[in-house]
């Protein structure tokens, strides 16, 4: 859906006092910038306002969101506002918390918003509210991955994937949800592509720096996530495999420790984290390989033998599967970061 005319497209912006600040008023500077900062900078004139953007509350008086950041709403869920873009940035919620019941007014807007034409997006835990509306039952949708677990215990209808940086619910693309924190730059790249034109977004990134995190979500994931749960003979298991991971027999031994039958371990396991226990194993063992290659220069043969892996090559198959990406790359992708971490040589006086 292109903008037509000259006229600014209205967007709104939905915020409460769990909104991430930084989000909130991101996501409203660059569509706001869209059509002349670029212009601006580059004097090539043909400025122009793209999007109108609007902070829509429960009220209208002012609050405090996430970390004490001043909102001050342009308008409220009371006066019903309209708009073509309907956004919900990130919220701060734990990993086992939802919204449930907090905010009916806002749920029930938004339903109405989609059924009378709006786009709905959501960036990262933005999600959870749209979950809320049941819109997204029965479609793909993403998040930030530190959610996949809230998400499978309170919306088992939504095809829940922690892994691309956007996920389309509809083939129409009116409800699209957005991955990981800085997925909002993802986001509003993709808002300002589809309804004004790739090359605002193009220009937009370069003015911003904005980067597309074509690599998806997975390789930021923790895989050896704590999950609550009340079954004492996995918990037992779960600790022994976090101190001994790297060792061959792992499976083998952990199951002698846990005294109870094989398949019974292995039932009880998965009802219990979620994940299998050749998975469980996996990623304790893929987790530490990325911390080896995060923080040091160890060849990949010796990282694979280290976290438990004697074949090299079945090492670097699993890695990509997990991550989404070969060993070398995720090593690469964090480099700069440790060059950065490295202290600097003062230059001597003269």
């Amino acid at each position: 859906m292109k903008r037509s005319g000259r006229q600014p497209l209205d967007v709104l912006l939905v915020a409460v006092p769990e909104t991430a600040g930084s989000a909130l008023y991101g996501m409203l500077d660059v569509l706001s910038a869209a059509g002349s900062v670029w212009q601006q900078l580059s004097r090539s004139g043909d400025e122009r306002q793209l999007f109108r953007v609007r902070v829509v509350s429960p009220r209208r008086t002012p609050f405090s969101c996430g970390n004490g950041i001043p909102v001050r709403p342009d308008c409220s869920i009371g006066d019903d506002p309209a708009a073509p873009i309907v956004i919900v940035p990130e919220l701060w919620l734990g990993p086992d918390e939802t919204i449930h019941g907090r905010y009916p007014s806002i749920i029930d807007w938004l339903r109405r918003r989609y059924r009378g034409g709006s786009a709905l997006y959501s960036a990262c835990s933005g999600a959870v509210m749209l979950a809320e509306t049941g819109l997204l039952d029965g479609c793909h949708a993403t998040s930030h991955w530190g959610y996949e677990d809230l998400f499978r215990r309170h919306y088992p209808r939504v095809r829940f994937d922690p892994a691309p940086n956007l996920a389309y619910a509809r083939t129409d693309g009116r409800i699209v949800t957005a991955g990981g924190t800085t997925s909002w730059h993802d986001l509003v790249l993709h808002i300002i592509a589809r309804h004004a034109s790739p090359g605002e977004a193009l220009r937009i990134a370069k003015v911003y720096l904005l980067k597309w995190h074509d690599e998806g979500n997975l390789p930021y994931a923790n895989l050896a996530r704590n999950l609550p749960h009340a079954d004492a003979v996995v918990r037992r298991c779960e600790d022994w495999l976090k101190r001994h991971f790297r060792e061959i027999d792992a499976i083998g031994q952990v199951i002698a420790l846990s005294q109870v039958p094989e398949r019974t371990l292995k039932r009880r396991f998965k009802a219990a984290t979620g994940s299998p226990l050749i998975d469980y194993l996996q990623n304790l063992r893929i987790e530490e390989a990325k911390r080896l290659l995060e923080s040091g220069a160890l060849p990949v043969d010796e990282i694979s033998a280290e976290v438990g892996y004697a074949d090299a090559s079945f090492f670097r198959r699993l890695f990509k599967r997990v991550t989404g990406m070969r060993p070398s790359q995720y090593r690469r992708m964090f480099e700069d970061l440790g060059q950065a971490r490295a202290p600097t040589r003062l230059p001597s006086r003269i």
